[in-house]
């Protein structure tokens, strides 16, 4: 089973897509925390290392994304648990996303994606962990 943690950072206070996303995760089969609102970089890695995921989806619709990925990035890596995938979505412009890929986000979803589109990203994310 695919452990999977929703967040939420900064001060962002609009949660209902992160919400329907976890939803369509735990319904797929996979097991979910949410972390709510309001949460820190630092939360969210010690909550993903705490609970031992294999992937992060970070929602974001405040504008911070290229403070906020940056930071969880470095945080893994700092605690030894870069092997965990992390992955973007929300308000984040097209022309910034290469960028962020760069930095180590594995992928960036946005409102043009589909429920059915993240969830098949991420079980072939377990997939390939359960191959590896």
């Amino acid at each position: 089973m695919i452990r999977v943690l929703v967040a939420k950072p900064g001060l962002d206070g609009h949660d209902r897509g992160a919400k329907v996303l976890a939803h369509a995760l735990r319904d797929a089969g996979m097991e979910v925390i949410y972390t709510g609102l309001h949460q820190t970089p630092q939360m969210i890695v010690n909550s993903a290392i705490q609970e031992d995921v294999k992937v992060i989806c970070v929602s974001i619709l405040s504008g911070a994304h290229q403070r906020v990925f940056p930071e969880i990035l470095q945080l893994l890596k700092e605690r030894k648990a870069d092997d965990i995938q992390v992955l973007g979505g929300g308000v984040i412009p097209q022309t910034d996303v290469s960028a962020l890929k760069k930095l180590g986000v594995r992928e960036v979803f946005t409102a043009a994606n589909s429920l059915a589109e993240i969830v098949s990203f991420i079980q072939g994310l377990g997939n390939q962990s359960e191959r590896a």
